[in-house]
């Protein structure tokens, strides 16, 4: 099958190199000139995923209308505040029994869409899966066991993408219920912000179980409101991302965090920086759709009071210690 991937940051470029040691024809389009270059003549993508060698089957492309022309199946890693623009760009090349597949993690500012409904706005009329789950790019195209859930409302599309993407290293499982698995993989960059926040104030490991817990219970309430099952959010895309995204030390949005916890700025935090944090995005998205649909999201409203409206982190961290006391379960 000749593939597409859309997007030539460190995740684009490990789900190419995963496809092309699978056997798979893949184009990878990315924006930036250094980085077509340097995975077409070193076989490596020296500015995001440096020391990786990327397989001889993917090829990188400036073109992305030559990049989706003839591919089966198309998939979309671009930053999620990009994703429509990036996706429309050349919806007129796709092809027209083309699977789309979006491992972008996030809810759309504007709209408070999931990803798939950004994406099937943009390139209409395909089926389209659901990429998400506990995963840092670097292990990934290091090939360290993964694995991950193809989530799409089209079983033949799941069924066929974890054909296509399945290996000894990477282990893919279906999934019916696309909104608790796209929610599950947006929601836990906020909570990863959080945890951060507490490690670069010293508050410990309690601190950083309670958040991790706490912060899933507000993303299944969030989920359950918006149609999802419960149940998603104890798995891989739930549970296992929350886990590997707040305590991992290649997790960006922990990182962001802990500057922040240590007294830096939102602003300091991110200058510099060549990648992006999706929770930062997602923060403003999350407070958004739980105002929208009257969920009770305090983590989420902390983070958001510390990042955008100048509250101290230990001030937010105290408010929530002190809210009503009530049940554990709702």
């Amino acid at each position: 099958m000749k593939c597409a991937v859309i997007g030539g940051g460190a995740w684009g470029t490990a789900l190419a190199n995963v496809l092309g040691a699978n056997g798979s024809g893949v184009a990878l389009w990315a924006r930036e000139p250094d980085v077509v270059e340097s995975i077409n003549a070193a076989r490596e993508n020296r500015r995001f995923l440096a020391g990786v060698c990327i397989d001889e089957r993917v090829r990188a492309t400036e073109d992305m209308h030559d990049a989706v022309r003839g591919a089966g199946l198309v998939t979309y890693a671009a930053p999620s505040h990009a994703l429509r623009e990036v996706a429309g760009r050349a919806a007129d090349a796709v092809e027209p029994d083309a699977i789309l597949v979006v491992a972008t993690k996030g809810i759309e500012r504007e709209s408070l869409e999931i990803m798939t409904d950004v994406v099937g706005e943009a390139v209409p009329g395909h089926a389209i899966v659901a990429l998400s789950g506990p995963t840092f790019a670097a292990e990934v195209a290091h090939g360290q066991p993964t694995a991950v859930v193809a989530a799409s409302a089209s079983p033949d599309a799941a069924a066929l993408v974890q054909r296509v993407l399945s290996s000894e290293v990477f282990r893919v499982y279906r999934h019916d219920d696309v909104v608790g698995v796209e929610l599950g993989g947006a929601l836990k960059n906020v909570m990863a912000i959080a945890t951060g926040i507490a490690e670069g104030l010293e508050l410990g490991h309690n601190s950083r179980a309670a958040l991790i817990t706490r912060g899933l219970a507000e993303m299944t309430r969030l989920g359950v409101a918006l149609g999802a099952n419960p149940g998603t959010f104890a798995g891989l895309a739930g549970l296992g991302d929350l886990v590997l995204t707040c305590t991992g030390a290649l997790s960006r949005n922990r990182a962001l965090g802990v500057e922040i916890g240590r007294g830096r700025t939102l602003n300091e935090a991110l200058e510099g920086k060549d990648t992006v944090a999706e929770g930062v995005l997602n923060t403003i998205s999350a407070r958004a759709l739980a105002e929208r649909e009257g969920v009770d999201m305090p983590i989420v409203s902390a983070v958001h009071r510390i990042l955008f409206e100048g509250q101290s982190p230990l001030l937010a961290i105290s408010e929530l210690m002190r809210r009503e006391l009530r049940a554990e379960r709702d």
